[in-house]
């Protein structure tokens, strides 16, 4: 018997813990593949944090963890693709300039990762710029 996923938000953690799953699937992929800009506006405890992580692994192609799954079947291209995943939970906030800082200390992290060289210190005006170029080169 499946377990149910009380707090469960990591997709892989999910599908190899032998909990239940709606399957969302085809959702998902209509969603990808005909949609441009979703804003995921739900309440608390709605999915969203495991709507992203579902994302994170199809972009990632692991095929495997969509085993018997909608998706599994469809025309699905498995090929992993660059990530770039920002958890707003982990980013201080309580004043403008701190939330500027923790957004420029997370690209870096995030470029460092991705093997993208961002400058060491930018203004406001350059975080977009920096965000777009870890975009594309990513």
């Amino acid at each position: 018997m499946k377990k149910l996923p009380i707090s469960i938000q990591d997709f892989d953690r999910l599908i190899t813990g032998n909990h239940v799953y709606v399957d969302k699937t085809r959702y998902i992929y209509k969603m990808v593949t005909e949609g441009m800009f979703y804003f995921l506006s739900r309440p608390r405890r709605f999915g969203k944090s495991l709507l992203v992580s579902t994302l994170e692994h199809l972009f990632r192609g692991n095929k495997k963890l969509f085993k018997g799954l909608w998706i599994e079947k469809a025309d699905w291209e498995w090929k992993p693709h660059p990530i770039v995943k920002i958890d707003f939970n982990e980013i201080a906030f309580s004043t403008p300039e701190i939330l500027q800082h923790s957004l420029v200390e997370t690209l870096h992290m995030l470029g460092k990762r991705a093997g993208v060289s961002l400058k060491s210190s930018f203004p406001n005006q350059e975080i977009k710029t920096s965000f777009l170029k870890m975009l594309k080169e990513a």
